[in-house]
């Protein structure tokens, strides 16, 4: 790092001119990615996702989950006049697609047991993707049309049902909005933190760089591979957040050392052997959880890892390199234009002020700290390990309208609720008639299927769909249990009796696919991200213990997240008052992943640069007690401006359109500041005064095979 800096002193007006450049060729790539965005989920090599994608070539659909038409009539809903011919115009209304009622099948599946109710599904042709139009309004001005008086008629389905809840919960601002936001935020953070306009300016120019850099490598990366739509809400409030945390870091150490009398140039050169290492290993840890994505077998969220990866990357370049040359033209000159009082905002080199007191309490009262701290953590423990990773049931969906109502006459009538995503069964190998009816037979009799019909519209290529509806929701967990009969038992029972491919396929199958792809696999995630993390930390602070506990206290950590996240949306407190968004007693599948994959390394990033300090204490003073109290008072307030930065980015990210997007900005943002408090402030200082020099352990052996200096024991070592 000495090297380094010395290097950027000496050509300091080079590297901020280049910094120059590319950030202006950023602007410019931020409005091309813009174009580039991918859209779709996939799962590549799982069962149901690989039979919906054959079934789309066989019979040109077999993606979408299919819009609902529900009509309703006073007598016989099948001899209503006008009923066919409403759903003749529903059907019309959708160009390419297949369909299947009574009127298609005269079978009696598609009719509720009173005969006042029937309904038809449309499966729609092409893939769905973000915000993609489902069709349901063009779909209801048709059916709208055609019915006749005292005939209802509503088009519904899980995407109207989605759209409608969607329309009901805060659009939000745009990204370059929201990104504004962020930062007068941040800049009236920064104000409290730094009081004079020089240094407040510093962090902000290096999270504008960082921000639109980023969105240039993004932009080189689309044509590689494809990059999800989601990164850009990452980039611009995560690197946002993450690129001022790293900023507040050197510039606290900078001016630390110029109050200590030292030169520019020197002052740099210390800052950058502290500070500038700290940062490095911050970024590190930040970037090896969302590097741990590619283990996934998912395109969309590995396009997320190594997207989301850049943002931590680009983010330590800019502070390593164009933050030590601004400082080093600015000099002393970063405290003028004073505009808070010193005594607010300088800092001290005694363990003095709120967090000099706060470390001699943590000190003094260490076993009762530590147990308050555990106190918290198992409160929030107790909803995170009930977090439930699914798509949530059609009956929680909130929102109102023909969607809504729809939904309502399907239950009211008596007829399952797995109607929104019923089972298609793919049978391959040209079958005959008969072969179709003693598999349609078999679904029939299979518990928990309502019925089965196999259209005869839906077949060619030598192949044919089957129509199975689940005797409950699709996101349901006895219907779980009937994809899993259904896929281990059933089909290939089937398929050994005809010789024929039968595969399951259809939305909840695939959703089911897709739990198991991200939660089966994840264990492997986690070892990644534990083994990799612990070693990065252990040469990093030089100890086999402090590393133990920051990756457990993490782990801690992100279980309160999730309990944050579970006791807000999963179970509803707040989440109506606040993004009018109600109870779903369920998390989106994706969002607990992508929380542990950012809010892991972020978190991270306080442990670092606390015990980094407390390191540097601890070799120049061999007292556990001391080097504690020294190094949260200096970093106390370091770690809760960052937090706050971080906390505040990520809850205007909450106000974004989605309820996955108001999960995800809410998860990190509880996370942040949970950590930041309950962790940093009272877990990790009593624990460490509790294990004293345990701390310190590094035995000589293990210091060589990682590469790192084994510190000397301290001559006035003292527990």
């Amino acid at each position: 790092m000495t090297a380094l800096a010395r290097t950027i002193l000496r050509h300091r007006w080079t590297v901020v001119g280049i910094w120059l450049v590319l950030t202006v060729f950023g602007a410019f790539s931020a409005g091309q990615v813009s174009k580039r965005w991918f859209e779709s989920f996939s799962i590549p090599g799982y069962s149901a996702y690989e039979a919906n994608q054959r079934t789309i070539k066989a019979i040109g659909t077999g993606e979408n989950a299919p819009l609902v038409i529900v009509v309703k009539a006073p007598g016989d809903v099948t001899k209503a006049p006008g009923t066919k011919a409403a759903l003749d115009a529903a059907i019309g209304a959708n160009p390419g697609a297949r369909s299947s009622s009574f009127f298609s099948t005269g079978n009696d599946l598609y009719v509720s047991k009173d005969r006042h109710t029937t309904f038809a599904e449309i499966v729609r042709p092409g893939l769905p993707g973000f915000g993609s139009d489902p069709g349901s309004e063009r779909t209801q001005r048709a059916l709208d049309r055609s019915t006749h008086a005292g005939v209802q008629a509503y088009v519904t389905g899980r995407d109207p049902i989605e759209l409608a809840a969607d329309k009901g919960a805060s659009n939000g601002p745009s990204i370059l909005t929201e990104t504004l936001i962020g930062g007068l935020g941040a800049l009236i953070i920064l104000l409290f933190v730094f009081g004079t306009l020089p240094a407040i300016a510093m962090p902000l120019v290096t999270a504008i760089a960082s921000i639109l850099n980023t969105f240039t490598l993004v932009w080189l990366l689309t044509y590689v591979t494809n990059v999800s739509i989601i990164v850009q809400f990452l980039i611009a409030l995560v690197g946002l957040g993450v690129s001022i945390d790293y900023a507040l870091l050197i510039i606290f150490r900078f001016r630390e050392e110029l109050r200590h009398g030292q030169p520019t140039e020197e002052a740099i050169v210390t800052t950058m052997q502290h500070a500038g290492r700290s940062v490095i290993v911050s970024g590190s840890t930040v970037a090896v959880g969302l590097v741990s994505m590619v283990l996934l077998p998912l395109p969309f969220i590995r396009s997320i890892g190594i997207g989301g990866m850049l943002i931590p990357a680009v983010s330590v370049l800019a502070s390593i390199t164009l933050l030590p040359a601004m400082l080093a033209l600015l000099g002393p000159r970063i405290n003028r234009a004073r505009v808070m009082p010193k005594r607010i905002v300088e800092g001290s080199d005694t363990a003095s002020g709120f967090w000099g007191w706060w470390a001699g309490v943590v000190t003094k009262r260490a076993g009762v700290t530590a147990a308050i701290g555990i106190v918290i953590v198992a409160a929030l423990l107790i909803p995170g390990v009930q977090l439930n990773p699914s798509e949530a049931l059609a009956k929680d969906r909130p929102g109102g309208g023909p969607a809504i109502e729809g939904r309502t006459a399907i239950y009211d009538a008596g007829i399952s609720a797995g109607v929104f995503k019923p089972f298609e069964v793919l049978v391959e190998g040209a079958p005959t008639e008969a072969q179709l009816q003693t598999i349609t037979a078999r679904l029939r009799s299979t518990p928990g299927i309502d019925g089965a019909v196999a259209p005869t519209a839906w077949r060619g290529h030598g192949a044919a769909v089957i129509e199975a509806i689940p005797s409950d929701d699709g996101a349901s967990k006895t219907t779980k249990h009937t994809i899993s009969a259904l896929q281990h038992d059933v089909l290939p029972a089937v398929a050994s009796a005809t010789g024929l491919q039968v595969t399951l396929g259809g939305v909840s199958a695939e959703d089911q696919d897709f739990v198991h792809a991200v939660y089966g696999n994840f264990p492997y995630v986690l070892l990644f991200v534990v083994l990799l993390t612990y070693l990065l930390l252990a040469r990093a602070f030089r100890s086999l213990i402090l590393p133990l506990k920051a990756v457990i206290l993490n782990l801690i950590s992100l279980g309160a997240a999730y309990g944050i996240v579970v006791f807000i949306f999963q179970w509803g407190h707040g989440a109506q008052a606040i993004w009018n968004v109600p109870a779903t007693n369920a998390i989106i599948p994706w969002i607990p992943l992508m929380i542990f994959a950012f809010l892991y390394g972020l978190s991270m990033d306080y442990e670092v640069f606390m015990l980094t300090r407390m390191r540097e204490a601890y070799d120049e003073s061999g007292d556990t007690t001391q080097a504690i109290a020294l190094g949260l008072s200096r970093t106390g307030k370091l770690v809760t401006s960052a937090a706050l930065v971080l906390c505040l980015a990520f809850f205007i990210l909450s106000t974004s359109p989605g309820t996955d997007i108001k999960q995800f900005g809410i998860g990190l943002s509880a996370g942040v500041i949970f950590d930041a408090t309950v962790i940093r402030a009272l877990l990790v200082p009593s624990l460490m005064q509790l294990l004293g020099r345990w701390n310190w352990w590094f035995p000589r052996p293990v210091a060589r095979l990682l590469l790192a200096d084994s510190p000397p024991e301290p001559a006035s070592a003292v527990d």
